[in-house]
């Protein structure tokens, strides 16, 4: 049977708001009965927006993860709502609004944080995948459609084609190790909940500090290889998607001559710029 699923990639994201301000255009002072009451003006993110900086100047980048309700198969919310929260054929899960009227404790099912009290109505109200637009024909939630850069999509597909898919493009869940099955996916989460170990080489040639280009850096942890690269046009290198508080890499550089520096990383508790290694030119091969 097809349901629908959310793609979002993160590094595509640039932190823009325009999701939020959709949804917000779609939902607030508007009723739509039988899926939502109108969304307060102040206070609700139903697509919140997670900031992240990872690294140190100058080699820093900044990650933004859009997140909703991930409209889980097996949602923790609808198991204790008695009712008041359903999970419709097509895989979106909906608060009804009479039913849910008072149940605050709702809130606290929800491990991704996505249901937002209403306090004017005494009711408890989050994303609906713009249901009410879905049911009318249209193909694309308002935060997918007002998306300039294309990090959101949606797709309505076989479960077999999703899981395929999220193979073939490496996409993840948000917290798998929850067993929600949720049917929001990520592109390249990496950028926001893991870390890097960067930094840049440079030779001084005739007094005169210069990057380093093309040369070879290795990073391993222990004995083995993790990964290796060329340092690019500016000096600069850069070893992604480490787990967050991984231990025992060394990071070793080597010239077109053999001279080798090696740098240890005991703790990786935070993305890392190691700042610059020099040569002296005597050290580096001539092009």
């Amino acid at each position: 049977m097809k349901t629908w699923h959310m793609i979002i990639d993160v590094a595509k994201c640039e932190g823009c708001y325009n999701c939020l301000l959709a949804c917000k255009d779609e939902h607030v002072d508007n009723d739509w009965p039988g899926y939502t009451a109108p969304q307060p003006r102040h206070g609700h993110h139903w697509m919140t927006l997670a900031r992240k900086e990872r690294g140190q100047f100058p080699l820093i980048d900044v990650a933004y993860r859009p997140t909703p309700c991930m409209h889980c198969a097996a949602a923790p919310c609808v198991e204790v709502s008695n009712g008041a929260i359903r999970r419709r054929s097509d895989g979106l899960v909906l608060i009804d609004p009479p039913q849910a009227k008072g149940q605050r404790q709702l809130l606290d099912a929800c491990p991704y944080g996505a249901i937002w009290w209403n306090e004017e109505r005494g009711e408890p109200q989050k994303c609906t995948f713009c249901a009410h637009l879905i049911d009318q024909g249209r193909k694309q939630t308002r935060c997918v459609q007002a998306c300039p850069t294309g990090a959101l999509e949606v797709k309505f597909i076989e479960g077999s084609e999703m899981s395929h898919m999220a193979e073939e493009r490496k996409l993840t869940r948000l917290y798998p190790e929850l067993g929600t099955q949720s049917h929001v996916f990520y592109a390249n989460l990496y950028r926001y909940d893991t870390c890097f170990i960067a930094g840049s080489v440079a030779v001084a040639r005739a007094g005169v500090m210069d990057c380093c280009t093309g040369t070879i850096v290795t990073l391993k942890q222990g004995d083995k290889t993790v990964g290796e690269t060329l340092t690019d046009a500016f000096g600069d290198f850069r070893f992604d998607a480490l787990a967050e508080n991984s231990a025992g890499y060394t990071v070793e550089v080597t010239t077109g001559k053999h001279d080798k520096r090696s740098i240890a990383v005991p703790q990786l508790t935070a993305s890392l710029n190691l700042g610059t290694t020099s040569f002296g030119n005597d050290q580096v091969a001539e092009d």
